[in-house]
């Protein structure tokens, strides 16, 4: 059986906590594709994607059919000679995990593309201290979500899509009308990170 290598010192999402995705409709191989072709497209290094399902020996990647009590998933590789890691367990199903991360590296990679000045890489949120204490990003959580997954819809959404999804988060969660002021902000970032990536 396999062993979920969980960073040490990270918050699990409690079981009874995690929720489905209905918004994935690939499977957990395509889903494990698209996260590999996206690590490619970095050109990164030692990837190594640790879950609790069992594994395939020619591959070393989980049965397609794969439904382990813990779903959840971490991927670690190294970059320009530092270790990165991002996890996610947020979801009630490994797949929706594996996808999660997925879509949280492409985005970064195509943020990184992006002819602008920044103090740091767009993966600095991942990348591993040195030494014992471990910093990883939790992808699908509430300090991790992708844009799309925030406003709750595809990642590849035409713009009126996201525009109407947040203007009904906004109008949910503005302060003035009692809601949460960080709720807020995070739908007005998350639209304005979509509508600047081409709605993608």
């Amino acid at each position: 059986m396999s062993r979920l290598d969980w960073p040490p010192g990270f918050e699990r999402v409690p079981s009874v906590e995690r929720e489905p995705n209905r918004n994935y409709e690939v499977s957990l191989s395509t889903a494990l594709d698209e996260l590999e072709a996206e690590l490619d497209r970095l050109g990164v290094e030692e990837v190594r994607l640790s879950t609790a399902a069992p594994q395939r020996q020619r591959d070393n990647r989980p049965y397609a059919n794969a439904s382990p009590d813990d779903p959840g998933a971490v991927v670690r590789w190294m970059m320009d000679g530092e270790q990165y890691a991002v996890a996610c367990d947020a979801y009630s199903r490994l797949r929706d995990n594996v996808r999660t991360i997925g879509l949280y590296v492409r985005e970064k990679r195509k943020m990184e593309q992006r002819p602008v000045e920044t103090g740091e890489s767009e993966f600095a949120n991942a990348r591993l201290p040195s030494g014992e204490q471990e910093s990883v990003v939790v992808a699908g959580d509430g300090s991790g979500r992708s844009p799309h997954e925030i406003l709750g819809v595809a990642a590849d959404a035409p713009d009126e899509t996201v525009r109407g999804a947040a203007r009904q988060l906004k109008r949910k969660h503005h302060p003035d009308r009692g809601g949460d002021r960080e709720r807020f902000k995070a739908v007005v970032a998350a639209e304005k990170a979509m509508l600047g990536d081409g709605g993608a």
